[in-house]
């Protein structure tokens, strides 16, 4: 399945194990993915803003430079990490559940919004006490300024300072703050059905809206 992105417009892309199995089994699986996905989003004009590696799903927050752009570089490190996952561990088939799922995000109030929500995953599934204490996500480049070869800083967030440190600290500051509700159902909401973060995007309630009085 083909996707198509508009070029310089950030996405939340999200792609999940099949049938909620692990796809990272320890230390090196993560590694080579991060290897290999900073390889191709380099080739294939793929700018990666934040991402979190969790058990059995990936989230990523980030910009292409074509339409067609994402898409590849998806697919690319996603059967070269299945080819290794599949041989080291003995086993057969796909290791994805299906093509990514992606919100694409037309107002930049979401787009450190993303960042956070991405970053703080492994705090809200108890995998961490802290962004800070989880390895294998981007939170370290954003907030402490490490170096990370897979992290380019968005327009935005390097609008939050002068200098590295100055946008390092206004960033560590975000995290003083949980990120509201509405905005987690809103990017949640969004991601899965595959819609657009937008300025009046807002999950609609189920069922016959109500008449007016």
């Amino acid at each position: 399945m083909k996707r198509s992105h508009l070029p310089g417009q950030p996405v939340h892309v999200l792609q999940r194990g099949n049938n909620s199995s692990p796809v990272f089994f320890g230390p090196q699986d993560a590694r080579l993915y991060l290897e290999w996905l900073t390889q191709t989003a380099l080739a294939e004009g793929v700018a990666i803003h934040a991402y979190v590696l969790m058990t059995n799903h990936i989230h990523l927050l980030a910009t292409a430079t074509t339409p067609a752009a994402l898409g590849r570089c998806m697919q690319s490190v996603g059967i070269r990490y299945t080819r290794h996952i599949n041989g080291t561990k003995g086993r057969t088939g796909t290791l994805w559940d299906g093509p990514y799922r992606a919100a694409n995000i037309s107002d930049g109030r979401y787009v450190l919004n993303c960042s956070r929500y991405i970053e703080l995953n492994p705090v809200r599934n108890g995998l961490a006490a802290s962004a800070s204490a989880y390895r294998w996500s981007s939170y370290r480049a954003n907030a402490d300024g490490q170096a990370d070869a897979l992290i380019t800083p968005h327009p935005i967030y390097i609008a939050l300072g002068a200098t590295p440190e100055a946008r390092a600290s206004a960033y560590r500051a975000l995290f003083d703050e949980a990120i509201p509700d509405a905005t987690l159902t809103a990017i949640r909401s969004a991601t899965n059905g595959g819609a657009e973060l937008s300025a009046d995007y807002a999950p609609r309630p189920r069922g016959r809206p109500r008449r007016a009085a």
